[in-house]
């Protein structure tokens, strides 16, 4: 017996005449570049979309056409988010913190046709646009200035746009893509369909994944100029729920302050950003008024379990992810299931600092050297993962094939144990793993376990060459300000937790440890700087 079932196209026009038709009175909350605050509704969102839509019908562009934004988190990139695909054409957002000379070639790779940039980011735009091939140019005037001359004006775009009539798109058509950012090579290009993005819009709004939904006021931190911001915007106009956009303004006050105005219920962003809040509200106490149970997503790194236990204190929970930009990124989520509920609070901790289980439709595996590795939270393995919003290859870089496997899997790169209970647990990236006298060691749990430290701010943990053990772990650290520690005062912590092989050999403390343009270490730039460190000190006298 075979059914018959009704062919509907799973497309991102359906998620934009959703937000419009049914959740029309749902606000749209912005913090401009001056800090006040720009209100509108998804019914005026869904207007100016459908008008930008048929503005770039209007001007000519084809689909599959690329149209690049530069821009901050707001409500006129969320109509980028939408109206572009829904045009017929594929949003390419262009990663604002990376060199002027990354953000053309990827341009250039990408073939951009047209940019949508935000008027405070045109100095940034003046440094590449030579070595860029924009077609047309169109700033959003966030500040209520005048558009230069030689650009042209998003208001008036959609002011004079003609009627949109939405195109045939089928739901294997190119919606989005994203670059990178990895911390080496060339960033590459990774394309989503209109289906991977409406199948991973409902993953997270399942409950047992990010749980997101028209009751939420949602605030992402994360950027919407990389990886989608997670997806979730996509996600919050299907559902209708809240937004409320932070613009420019990403330090811990400023988040704070826009948490208690909006009465913000989830939202998402690196540890760093998460730190920075997290000593704010220590500092300050009493200072805010947030709403109960804050869900706060944490993705990028891993969130050490002391940062978890301390948001606890606060009323905020935070919920840990992992994912890549290959991913879209969701590739698992953290949560306690029904089975482990009654496990102590300490355990509990345990299984929250994990990386969590993969959501619906999304499998996983972690392999060795002889085959899969036993799901017995011991075993170590490269973690491997497949399903339908997992990129099956790079754009335009045939070079770069051998990132899957044979049978269909993506190599994350990630080494990775899995438990009896399906939780995964970062090792460490394959590059970062320290191997000191044939055994392994995990830079991410000595990381974690530093940060636990009251006057630790930061640490990276690398592999250094040692003359007889190939490689000594190296912690370098970021101390809190006005606070003070020693080499010998880090060890002794660390001691108790970990096997004493373990234990880095030096502690050195820094200002500041260099990060990507998202907010990842740059472990291979320490690595660069301290490579004759223990080398050096076994050859002194």
């Amino acid at each position: 017996m075979r059914g018959t079932m009704m062919d509907f196209p799973l497309t991102l026009t359906h998620v934009l005449e959703r937000a419009g038709k049914l959740y029309g009175d749902s606000q749209i909350v912005t913090r401009l570049p001056d800090k006040s605050l720009h209100r509108h509704t998804y019914r005026d969102f869904y207007r100016r979309a459908r008008s930008l839509a048929g503005a770039l019908q209007g001007l000519g562009l084809q689909k599959g056409d690329r149209v690049a934004t530069l821009m901050w988190n707001h409500y006129a990139h969320l109509e980028a988010y939408l109206a572009i695909p829904c045009a017929g054409c594929v949003l390419h957002t262009l990663n604002l913190r990376l060199h002027p000379d990354d953000i053309a070639y990827i341009a250039n790779h990408a073939r951009d046709r047209f940019l949508i940039v935000d008027d405070v980011l045109l100095p940034l735009l003046e440094k590449f646009k030579a070595q860029a091939k924009f077609e047309r140019i169109f700033v959003v005037p966030l500040t209520g200035q005048p558009v230069p001359a030689g650009y042209d004006d998003y208001e008036k775009l959609l002011a004079g746009a003609q009627v949109f009539v939405p195109p045939v798109i089928g739901e294997n058509d190119a919606a989005g893509m994203c670059y990178t950012s990895g911390t080496t090579g060339k960033p590459k290009g990774v394309v989503y369909t209109h289906r991977s993005i409406v199948l991973h819009s409902l993953a997270t709004a399942t409950v047992d994944c990010l749980g997101l939904s028209n009751r939420d006021t949602l605030c992402p931190i994360v950027p919407m100029f990389h990886v989608n911001a997670w997806g979730l915007p996509f996600t919050a106009a299907m559902t209708g729920a809240t937004l409320a956009f932070p613009g420019p303004h990403l330090d811990a006050v400023s988040l704070l302050d826009l948490y208690e105005s909006e009465k913000v219920t989830l939202s998402a962003g690196v540890p760093t950003i998460w730190m920075g809040l997290l000593q704010a509200l220590q500092k300050e106490p009493r200072r805010w008024a947030l709403q109960k149970e804050i869900r706060m997503v944490c993705g990028g790194a891993a969130a050490p379990e002391s940062m978890i236990r301390a948001f606890d204190q606060f009323g905020m929970r935070v919920i840990h992810g992992w994912g890549m930009t290959e991913t879209s990124p969701l590739g698992a989520v953290g949560f306690i299931k029904r089975e482990l509920a009654d496990l102590p609070a300490d355990a509990q901790y345990v299984v929250r600092a994990k990386q969590g289980v993969p959501p619906p439709f999304v499998e996983v595996r972690t392999m060795a050297e002889n085959g899969e590795a036993p799901w017995d939270g011991v075993s170590m393995g490269e973690l491997q993962i497949r399903g339908p919003w997992v990129a099956a290859s790079y754009h335009e870089q045939p070079d770069e094939q051998d990132k899957w496997t044979a049978d269909g899997w993506f190599r994350t790169g990630d080494i990775a144990m899995m438990d009896a209970h399906g939780y995964i647990k970062i090792a460490d990236r394959l590059k970062d793993l320290v191997k000191s006298g044939g055994e392994w060691i995990s830079s991410v749990d000595l990381e974690n376990a530093l940060v636990a430290h009251p006057a630790v701010a930061e640490a990276a943990v690398i592999g250094v060459p040692h003359p007889k053990w190939d490689e000594r772990p190296l912690a370098v650290v970021v101390l809190k300000p006005g606070q003070s520690a020693t080499a010998d005062a880090m060890r002794a912590f660390l001691a108790p937790q970990f096997a004493k092989f373990w234990l880095p050999d030096d502690v050195k403390f820094v200002d500041a440890i260099p990060k990507t343009s998202t907010g990842k270490m740059l472990k291979a730039t320490l690595r660069e700087q301290y490579q004759n460190l223990f080398t050096t000190q076994a050859s002194a006298p």
